[in-house]
């Protein structure tokens, strides 16, 4: 009776979520330097599922604007995910995956890769180098925080806590001192990657997003039951029969994975992670079977909705989608602290 409950509780706002994340991506189809009518849309769509890509609608849609919103979608819920993962592991809802190191690292894998490979290869970032350097880059970061983290009796979120914060401090100085010896060109590259874009948008990276984000947002959501019995202490979860030290290995190495992907295809992409499972957490309360699907579903919004006003802003030039996600995540953020501190007052 309670799942039932549960079910009927949060099936029309999953509903809702899911409707507004198709407008949006209908949107973001038909926006950009070229704008689409509804009509050409759906024509160009259908062409593109029939293999006929003859008119310049079919040619937008299905080379540019498709497999960038997919990817968007596909980030944006990643990013939600591991956001909801990480504030339930940390018992913190201010807690987001780059606590782990997993964002400073990525962007020093990045950042490594750039100023190495420059005189190497001409266009390294088409060749995969610069996504594989930034994926590198986000796993050993998490693999020294858990490794410094972990001893003989288990692994302390608080050490994990601090230590991520050293290896984040750790990786920024490494990649200044990178930006010190790096060129003109080398440092646009560093900066235009730590803002964040989806214009190297492609169907390689589209189908490397879509395995990696199956795999997350289907294990997430198994650790639904133990993230709910960590919420009371890691104690009162190992009485209630939970293996706190492998449901910690798992999850982090999930976040690590699924995070260090999201940053090596679009680039650092900030409060998607903070925000979104902050802002669905107010709805839907702490449950971890609840709070998984509509968080992702709000993340790929927010971030399809994001890329969208990146594009027309300042069309037929791009803003960095990270800059966009920033600017509207903050205002949201500041305005739920605000009420949930009058909320907490009135109590």
């Amino acid at each position: 009776m309670k799942r039932l409950a549960v079910k009927r509780d949060t099936q029309p706002l999953k509903l809702l979520l899911l409707g507004v994340l198709l407008a949006v991506v209908a949107h973001g189809l038909a926006s950009g330097a070229v704008p689409l009518t509804g009509p050409q849309m759906f024509e160009a769509l259908g062409q593109l599922f029939s293999g006929e890509t003859s008119s310049q609608a079919a040619i937008i849609i299905g080379q540019l604007r498709f497999p960038r919103i997919m990817l968007a979608a596909i980030t944006g819920a990643i990013l939600a995910a591991s956001g909801a993962a990480m504030q339930g592991l940390f018992r913190n809802p201010l807690a987001d995956p780059s606590l782990i190191g997993v964002t400073s690292g990525a962007s020093l894998g990045a950042s490594i890769m750039i100023v190495a490979s420059a005189g190497l290869v001409g266009h390294y970032s088409e060749l995969g180098l610069l996504s594989f350097g930034a994926f590198l880059g986000g796993l050993i970061a998490v693999l020294a925080v858990y490794r410094l983290s972990t001893s003989i009796t288990g692994t302390s979120v608080t050490t994990m806590l601090l230590s991520g914060i050293a290896i984040t401090a750790l990786a920024g100085s490494v990649g200044k001192l990178l930006e010190f010896y790096a060129d003109n060109e080398m440092l646009r590259r560093i900066s235009l990657w730590r803002m964040g874009g989806l214009d190297g948008a492609n169907y390689p990276r589209l189908a490397i997003a879509l395995l990696i984000g199956a795999i997350v947002l289907t294990v997430l959501p198994r650790y639904s039951t133990a993230l709910n019995a960590l919420l009371l202490g890691e104690s009162e979860a190992r009485h209630l029969g939970i293996n706190v030290a492998r449901v910690k290995l798992h999850l982090i190495l999930c976040v690590a994975i699924g995070v260090g992907t999201a940053v090596a295809l679009a680039g650092t992409i900030a409060f998607v992670g903070l925000v979104v499972p902050h802002m669905v957490r107010m709805v839907t309360g702490p449950d971890h079977r609840r709070l998984f699907p509509t968080a992702s579903l709000a993340g790929a919004i927010l971030l399809v909705f994001a890329d969208t006003i990146a594009r027309l802003v300042v069309a037929p030039t791009e803003l960095p989608v990270g800059v966009v996600t920033a600017l509207i995540g903050v205002p949201f953020f500041v305005v739920l602290l605000r009420r949930s501190r009058q909320y907490g007052m009135h109590q």
